[in-house]
């Protein structure tokens, strides 16, 4: 499967895209600013929390950074917007696991706790799906683009179906093609009715 398949513009799934990577943004924005005014220092690890998450300067930095990059992607939206999706939601997964490992030790320089695991992961989640939502499917609508992308000669026949069935309801005097009854016929003179 690729991703790199172009979604049109105007499509309904780039509002999902684009809608998914600012909410995450904004959420993220939030979080790292809460961590700014509280004048954390960078590697912290004492376990200060904000929002019910353990953070210091550094994980606030982080936070707004990436979601100054999503809020940017919902305003770019389209392919750039569930791209960036993806793969922020894979790195946040990655994040979680990783930290699963290093709660504990020197290693944790971003102060984790449990609950940033589990903030993670859901987090990943979500923006995972919002970037995947009508892309990564095996069961995609056939007026999907990525579907028409990845079968080009079902969509091209489909297509033709379509523009035919449109042509022959266009023409006057033709039944269209719904209409699979011909005219009533009427009686033959001298017959029987």
């Amino acid at each position: 499967m690729r991703l790199r398949d172009e979604l049109p513009v105007d499509h309904r799934l780039a509002r999902v895209y684009r809608y998914g990577a600012a909410f995450c943004g904004v959420v993220l924005l939030v979080f790292g600013a809460l961590g700014f005014a509280d004048a954390l220092t960078p590697f912290d690890t004492d376990g200060q929390q904000v929002a019910g998450l353990t953070t210091n300067g550094v994980l606030s930095l982080i936070s707004v950074v990436v979601g100054l990059a999503l809020v940017a992607g919902g305003v770019v939206g389209g392919n750039f917007a569930s791209t960036l999706n993806m793969v922020v939601g894979s790195l946040f997964l990655l994040s979680g696991f990783v930290h699963v490992f290093i709660l504990d030790r020197s290693a944790n320089v971003l102060d984790f706790g449990m609950t940033n695991v589990m903030f993670s992961f859901v987090m990943g989640l979500v923006i995972l799906t919002f970037g995947m939502y009508g892309r990564v499917s095996s069961k995609l609508s056939h007026d999907n683009p990525y579907w028409r992308r990845r079968h080009p000669r079902e969509a091209a026949r489909e297509s033709l179906a379509r523009r035919r069935a449109a042509a022959s309801s266009d023409r006057p005097g033709l039944p269209g093609p719904a209409s699979t009854a011909g005219p009533a016929l009427a009686p033959a003179p001298g017959g029987h009715g």
